[in-house]
């Protein structure tokens, strides 16, 4: 299994050529590029797993304790591992009053999960959040950083049955 495709409760096992490339090659090693270097990483493995935080912070020379702080103050970033398609439901006002609260109510039901969880087959991660920006076109879904306006329990639907049929 590549190192990229983890099952419930298994973590991909860290590359660290890859992981060197990363630090190294893309980003020359910089200290201010780490941010950078984090995302790219949370992208290669869908979180960011601990061994590549520890080796980050050796090659950089940052305390471990500055990339955790890091990781914990973003949004974006997960220390957990997230879903191979990411789900996120915008649970603002508009959006609520829309009926996306019924949205999530639906997916969290139908996928067996609560919002901010990931399916033990690591297929998907629904997440709520606060606002998408887009309010004149609610409710608003980002599914896999595609975003959909004036979504529908029926769209919601078709994600989950068209990842399911792959």
């Amino acid at each position: 299994m590549p190192e990229s495709e983890a099952t419930c409760c298994q973590e991909p096992e860290v590359d660290f050529v890859v992981l060197d490339r990363i630090i190294r090659d893309e980003f020359g090693g910089r200290r201010e590029a780490m941010i950078m270097m984090m995302q790219t990483i949370q992208r290669r493995y869908r979180y960011l797993p601990e061994p590549a935080l520890y080796y980050l912070s050796q090659v950089l020379g940052v305390p471990i304790t500055k990339i955790y702080e890091v990781a914990t103050f973003y949004a974006s970033f997960s220390l957990v591992p997230k879903g191979k398609h990411l789900l996120h439901v915008c649970t603002g006002t508009a959006c609520h009053l829309k009926g996306s609260g019924g949205m999530v109510r639906h997916v969290a039901a139908k996928l067996g999960i609560a919002p901010g969880a990931t399916t033990p087959d690591m297929k998907f991660t629904l997440e709520t959040v606060n606002c998408l920006g887009a309010c004149a076109v609610s409710p608003v879904v980002v599914f896999d950083d595609k975003y959909y306006p004036q979504a529908t329990v029926g769209q919601l639907n078709e994600f989950i049955e068209k990842v399911n049929a792959e």
